[in-house]
């Protein structure tokens, strides 16, 4: 079978690059298109994943240069499936949905942001998506008859222990794991649908960190440009090895969504801060019925260093998220091997997934 994945996020690699690696060693024929986005393609090149960069230039912010962006992406993917003649498109993007709707090629669109939460993307990309694949608990809004629902996150394609073993030794490059840590990350927030979202400000990173510095080390990995007085805090690590550095945080804060789930399902206790919580059904899972994290709006900062304050004076905190973590594995499946198997039966995996959803259980 030829597949041609597009990628947009680092992110997007993770989710991917077990179902790649799969893929590729059973003889599939597989092309990856990226565009420039953080350390998308280091991750890329890391892998030995067969790639194009179709975007090198990355893309500006602002709504005009984003619709440009949008538009330029989606002609060289276009150029790029025309040429590669995939029998499947897979991705997180508008763009697979646009040319696979133009060149009759079935596309699976991947996303676990709920359609109220990301709307434009929803009505630019579902209409023209064959399938949306998205965890149960996901709403895809009015495009429901498309969706394909699993238990699980994309978290768990690349963190489940089928797939992760964290690594003391790698881990030990870039920190003392025998000393309490904290790792707090910045996100850009400048994504079309982050507009009006914040997230951690400076006084709240200040007041965190001073309180933080008395029980252990603080780590800071951010997109945005940081202030002098942060810039000390900043933990270089190689973006192959970040998880491996998470997994033996005592506690992850942050304003990402996508480190904050996989902090939890790694079972490190997150506190998430920005605008978005409360209106993310997969996060709100993690937080509510799994008890992983906790998150709190910008202008709730003071309860959210209240609930730091109480995590580090909970005695078998480790302990209690790991047995915390293991009941919502229990739950859930191994993503990359629903996936993989999904693409290598398609389009009959549709179906049969869809009539005789205990086919899940092979996944666990």
């Amino acid at each position: 079978m030829k597949v041609l994945f597009h990628l947009g996020h680092p992110a997007h690699f993770h989710l991917f690059k077990n179902v790649i690696s799969s893929l590729t060693s059973n003889g599939h024929d597989v092309l990856v298109a990226i565009k420039k986005k953080d350390v998308l393609e280091d991750l890329v090149i890391s892998a030995g994943i067969k790639y194009k960069n179709i975007l090198p230039a990355g893309r500006k912010d602002g709504k005009i240069n984003v619709a440009f962006g949008q538009l330029k992406q989606s002609v060289k993917l276009y150029l790029v499936a025309r040429k590669f003649k995939p029998e499947l498109l897979i991705g997180t993007s508008v763009s697979i949905s646009h040319v696979g709707k133009t060149l009759n090629i079935p596309s699976l669109n991947f996303n676990e942001d709920d359609a109220n939460v990301v709307p434009l993307y929803a009505r630019l990309a579902y209409p023209g998506a064959t399938h949306i694949i998205t965890p149960n608990i996901c709403s895809v809004g009015k495009w429901d008859m498309k969706k394909i629902g699993y238990e699980g996150y994309h978290e768990l394609a690349y963190l489940h222990p089928s797939n992760f073993t964290a690594s003391r030794e790698i881990a030990c490059k870039y920190v003392d794991i025998n000393q309490p840590y904290f790792i707090i990350r910045f996100a850009k927030l400048t994504a079309h649908h982050d507009d009006g979202i914040t997230g951690i400000t400076k006084n709240i990173a200040i007041k965190l960190i001073n309180y933080l510095l008395e029980y252990g080390n603080v780590y800071i990995t951010s997109e945005r440009v940081l202030e002098q007085s942060l810039e000390k805090y900043r933990l270089p690590v190689a973006p192959k090895d970040m998880h491996h550095v998470m997994n033996y945080a005592s506690i992850y804060i942050g304003d990402s969504q996508t480190m904050a789930a996989e902090s939890g399902v790694l079972g490190v206790p997150f506190i998430r801060i920005n605008d978005f919580v409360g209106r993310i059904n997969y996060l709100k899972e993690l937080e509510e019925k799994y008890e992983l994290g906790f998150g709190f709006k910008p202008e709730d900062s003071i309860k959210a260093v209240e609930k730091v304050e109480e995590l580090l004076n909970t005695e078998n905190l480790k302990e209690i998220f790991n047995i915390r973590k293991q009941n919502m594995l229990s739950d859930k499946i191994d993503v990359a091997k629903f996936i993989t198997w999904l693409i290598v039966n398609y389009p009959k995996s549709t179906s049969l997934i869809q009539s005789n959803p205990e086919l899940f259980n092979n996944f666990k």
